[in-house]
C-alpha cells in the first residue's frame, strides 16, 4: 500500500470519529511519578507488599503497587499505556485501547485502585461466563499480593457459591448473570437469602459492545404459569403454504412483512371464514403475524441455529449463540413451530431490566475497548461517559487495504476464494470473517472446492473456539469465522507455539478479510483488529458486492446506475465507495435511533421499577407492613403474637406487591404492542404510553394496600402459620432468559409500517 493510500486512510478514520476525547495529559504527568517508586517497592518482601497495597492512596502510588504486583505474581511488568488505562478507568472513564494492550491487566489494577479509594465492591462486568472465570483465575496471584480477595459468577454457580464470589472485594461476572441475580435478589423474602452485595463499582470490559449493542436487551426473571395450548403453532402451519410476492410481501429493509388481500383472504378462509380484524379475534390476528414473521423474516443458520431440538438466537454483533436470549411476544413459539419444534416455556414475567438499567444501578461506572470513539456520543448520551483514547504501546504497522468492491456477489466470492488461494500457496495465515454462519458454510465449501483446507468457527462449533483460534496464526492456516473471532481473541504469530512465528512475519503476518462489511463500523474494526496486535506484522481487506444486503437495504439510490469497473467485475468507481460508507453510516443511524426509542419506553418503566423496589426494601427491612396492619386492626394484632404479626404482615405485603407487579408488567407489554393502533390517528405513540402507563401504576400502591388488609381480615392466624395458608404461594419454578427486544428494528415503526402497507393496499381496517 502506497503512502498515498495510508495518509487517505488515516484521513478518513479522522473524519469517521464522532466526538472529542478525554486529555490524558494530566495522568500522563503521573507516569514519572509512578516510575520513581519501582526501585523503592522492588525492594519489599511479598508480605510488606501486600502491606504497602492496604495503605496506598492516590493514582500514581495504586498504579506503582499494582505494577509491581504484576511484575511479581505474572511476571508482567505492565506498560505505562496500560497504567493510564487504569487511570483513566479510575476516573470513570471509558478506555479505548488497542487490541493486545493487555486490558485484563488493566483492569486488575482498576479494581484494586476502586477498592483502595472506597468504591467497592468491584464487579467487572464481562461479556460472557468464560471470560468471567479465566480473567478471574488468571488475575487471582495479583490481586492476592494485593491483599484483595477475588472471586467469579457463571452459570452454573450455586446461590451460595454466588453469596462467596460477590463477598469477595472483586467479583468477575458476565452482565447477564449479574442482572438475573440482582432480578433474584428483588424478590426475596428475606434479606439473608440475598446473594449481591450493595452495589459499587463496574468496570465494563468490551464496553460498548454491553454498554450500546446490548444496552436495550432486557433480562427477564419468569415464573411458573398454568396456560391454554400455545395458538402459534396452528397459525404457523397456516403460514408455511403461502407465498412471497402472492400472499405476504417483505418491506425493501427487510424489517417487515405483511399480508395481501389475497393472503389475508387464504388464512381467514382456512380459519374458518372469520374476520381475523374482529375485536374477538384479536388473538387469532395477533399469532398469525408473529408466524408470518418467523416464516418471512427469521432466517436459520443466519438469524438462529437449531441444535439439540433447540431454537437459538445468534448475537448479530458477535457471531456467536446468545445464551438463554429468547424472542419477546410469541415470536419463539412461531420460530420453534416453523422448525417443527415444541414450544418452550415462556412463562408469567415476575422482573424484568435492561442491561442499560442494571448498569446505572452502580454508582461507579467505567470501561475498556478497543472500540469506544466511535460511539462517543452514545456513551455521553446514555451513560454520560466520555471516552479516554488511549495510544498503543508499539505502534500498528497493519496494512489496511481499501474495500474491493464488486458489482455482484458470484464476481466478489469468486475473487475472495482466488485471493485465499494466493496466500495459502505462500504459507501466509488467513483469517476470513463472515456475516453469519449460513455465509461460512458456503465459503468454507467453496474454498475445499478450491483445494484450500480452512477450519470453521461458527456458532455451530462454539465450544471449538479456543482451540481453532489458537492456531489461526500458524503458518497456512486458513480460518473461516462469522464475528465471533473479533472480540477477546488472542491470535498469535506461528500458531499456539509461535514455532514458525519469523516466517510468517516475513510473509506480512496474519491476513484478515473480511466478507462483507457489517452494519457497525466497530465490527469491523474488532475483526481487523485481530491482525497487527503489540506491532506484529498483519494486513486487512473487506471484499463488498453491491449485491450485500448492507447496500441494498440502505443505500441503494447512493450507487451509480453504470459504475466504473474492471472485466472481473472490480468495480473502481469513487461513488461506490462513498455509497458503501454511506450504507454503513445509516445502518449505525437506525441501531442507534432505536436504542434511543426503546430506551425512551423504558424510561418510565425504570422510574417505575425504582419507586416499587424502594417501597420493598422498606416493606422487607422495617415493620411498617405490621404498623399498618395495627392502625388498621388495633384490637386483633393486639391479641397476636409479635413476631407472627411482623412475620406474615411482611409476607402478605411482599406477596402482594411482586404478584402486583407482575400484572404491571402484563400490562405494560399490552399497551406497548396496541399502541402503535393510537399513532394511526396521528397521536404521539410515547405520549399515548405514558398515558396508560402513568395512571396504572399510580393505582398500583394503594392496590397492594386494600390487597394485604383483605387478606389479613381473611386469615385465621394460629403458632404455626406459614404464608402457602393463606395462598400466597409463589411460582414453584422460576428461571431468567433475556429477550431479543425489537428484532426486526423499532417494533412501532415495523407495526405502523405493516398496518399502512394493508390499508394502503385497500385491505380492511
Amino acid at each position: 500500500m502506497g503512502v498515498s493510500q495510508r495518509l487517505r486512510n488515516r484521513f478518513r478514520r479522522f473524519l469517521q470519529r464522532p466526538g472529542t476525547t478525554v486529555d490524558l495529559a494530566p495522568l500522563r504527568r503521573l507516569l514519572p511519578e509512578i516510575e520513581a517508586r519501582e526501585e523503592t517497592l522492588g525492594a519489599l518482601d511479598d508480605a510488606a507488599l501486600t502491606e504497602a497495597a492496604a495503605v496506598a492512596d492516590g493514582y500514581a502510588e495504586i498504579c506503582a503497587v499494582g505494577r509491581e504486583a504484576a511484575r511479581r505474581a505474572l511476571d508482567q511488568r505492565p506498560y505505562d499505556v496500560q497504567l493510564l488505562g487504569a487511570m483513566a478507568l479510575l476516573s470513570g472513564k471509558v478506555a479505548e485501547m488497542a487490541t493486545g494492550e493487555g486490558k485484563t491487566l488493566t483492569a486488575t489494577i482498576a479494581a484494586y485502585g476502586h477498592v483502595r479509594l472506597g468504591n467497592g465492591p468491584v464487579h467487572v462486568i464481562t461479556v460472557n461466563d468464560y471470560l468471567a472465570g479465566r480473567d478471574a483465575r488468571w488475575m487471582e496471584p495479583v490481586y492476592r499480593l494485593l491483599g484483595l480477595t477475588v472471586g467469579s459468577v457463571t452459570e452454573s454457580s450455586t446461590p451460595q457459591e454466588r453469596r462467596e464470589a460477590y463477598a469477595c472485594d472483586v467479583t468477575y461476572v458476565s452482565v447477564s448473570e449479574a442482572g438475573f441475580d440482582y432480578l433474584r435478589d428483588q424478590l426475596v423474602t428475606d434479606v439473608a437469602d440475598r446473594v449481591q452485595r450493595p452495589l459499587g463499582t463496574a468496570i465494563v470490559d468490551e464496553a460498548d459492545s454491553i454498554l450500546i449493542d446490548e444496552a436495550r436487551v432486557p433480562m427477564v426473571l419468569a415464573g411458573a404459569v398454568v396456560s391454554e395450548q400455545d395458538p402459534v403453532h396452528t397459525a404457523a402451519a397456516l403460514v408455511k403454504g403461502l407465498r412471497a410476492g402472492a400472499h405476504y410481501t417483505v418491506a425493501d429493509d427487510g424489517r417487515s412483512a405483511a399480508f395481501t388481500n389475497a393472503g389475508l383472504a387464504a388464512v381467514e378462509a382456512a380459519l374458518g371464514g372469520i374476520d381475523l380484524y374482529a375485536e374477538e379475534n384479536v388473538g387469532q390476528l395477533s399469532a398469525v403475524n408473529v408466524a408470518l414473521h418467523a416464516q418471512a423474516l427469521l432466517h436459520r443458520d443466519v438469524d438462529y441455529i437449531v441444535r439439540d431440538g433447540a431454537v437459538e438466537l445468534i448475537d448479530e454483533m458477535r457471531g456467536r449463540v446468545a445464551q438463554r436470549r429468547r424472542w419477546p411476544d410469541g415470536l419463539q413459539a412461531a420460530v420453534e413451530a416453523k422448525e417443527g419444534l415444541e414450544a418452550t416455556a415462556e412463562g408469567e414475567v415476575l422482573g424484568t431490566i435492561t442491561v442499560q438499567s442494571y448498569v446505572a444501578l452502580y454508582p461507579t461506572v467505567c470501561g475498556m475497548t478497543a472500540t469506544a470513539v466511535l460511539v462517543g456520543d452514545q456513551l455521553r448520551e446514555f451513560y454520560s461517559l466520555e471516552v479516554a483514547e488511549v495510544p498503543s504501546n508499539a505502534t500498528c504497522v497493519r496494512e489496511d487495504e481499501p474495500d474491493r468492491i464488486y458489482a455482484t456477489r458470484a464476481e466478489k466470492e469468486e475473487a475472495l476464494v482466488d485471493e485465499v488461494r494466493r496466500c495459502h500457496e505462500r504459507g501466509r495465515p488467513v483469517l476470513i470473517g463472515t456475516l453469519d454462519v449460513k455465509e461460512s458454510e458456503q465459503l468454507a465449501a467453496a474454498l475445499q472446492a478450491a483445494g484450500v483446507p480452512c477450519a470453521v468457527l461458527n456458532a455451530k462449533n462454539d465450544a471449538e473456539e479456543a482451540e481453532i483460534i489458537a492456531e489461526a496464526g500458524a503458518y497456512g492456516a486458513v480460518t473461516v469465522s462469522t464475528q465471533m473471532a473479533g472480540r477477546g481473541v488472542d491470535i498469535r504469530l506461528g500458531g499456539s507455539d509461535q514455532a514458525d512465528r519469523d516466517k510468517v512475519a516475513e510473509l506480512g503476518g496474519l491476513y484478515v478479510i473480511g466478507s462483507g462489511r457489517h452494519d457497525s463500523r466497530r465490527v469491523d474494526d474488532q475483526l481487523r483488529g485481530r491482525a497487527g496486535r503489540q506491532g506484529d506484522p498483519g494486513g486487512s481487506v473487506f471484499f463488498v458486492s453491491l449485491e450485500d444486503e448492507l447496500v441494498t437495504r440502505h443505500a441503494a439510490d447512493a450507487v451509480p446506475p453504470s459504475p466504473r469497473m474492471n472485466a472481473d467485475g472490480l468495480v473502481t468507481d469513487d461513488q461506490v465507495e462513498f455509497a458503501v460508507e454511506h450504507a454503513q453510516r445509516v445502518a449505525e443511524g437506525v441501531n442507534h435511533e432505536i436504542h434511543r426509542n426503546t430506551w425512551r419506553y423504558n424510561m418510565v418503566i425504570e422510574q417505575q421499577r425504582k419507586a416499587l423496589a424502594e417501597r420493598r426494601e422498606r416493606l422487607l427491612t422495617s415493620e411498617v407492613a405490621a404498623l399498618m396492619l395495627m392502625d388498621r386492626f388495633p384490637e386483633r394484632t393486639e391479641e397476636m403474637d409479635e413476631d407472627i404479626l411482623s412475620r406474615a404482615a411482611r409476607s402478605i405485603a411482599l406477596y402482594h406487591l411482586d404478584r402486583l407487579w407482575a400484572e404491571h408488567l402484563s400490562h405494560l407489554s399490552e399497551v406497548r404492542e396496541g399502541v402503535h393502533l393510537r399513532a394511526l390517528g396521528r397521536l404521539d405513540p410515547l405520549d399515548e404510553f405514558h398515558r396508560s402507563a402513568v395512571p396504572a401504576f399510580n393505582a398500583l400502591m394503594p392496590a397492594i394496600e386494600e390487597r394485604t388488609v383483605a387478606t389479613f381480615d381473611e386469615t385465621e392466624f394460629g403458632d404455626e402459620w406459614e404464608p402457602d395458608s393463606s395462598q400466597l404461594v409463589r411460582p414453584s419454578a422460576t428461571w431468567t432468559y433475556l429477550v431479543h427486544d425489537n428484532p426486526f428494528g423499532s417494533e412501532l415503526d415495523r407495526l405502523i409500517a405493516s398496518v399502512g402497507r394493508r390499508l394502503g393496499a385497500g385491505g380492511r381496517g
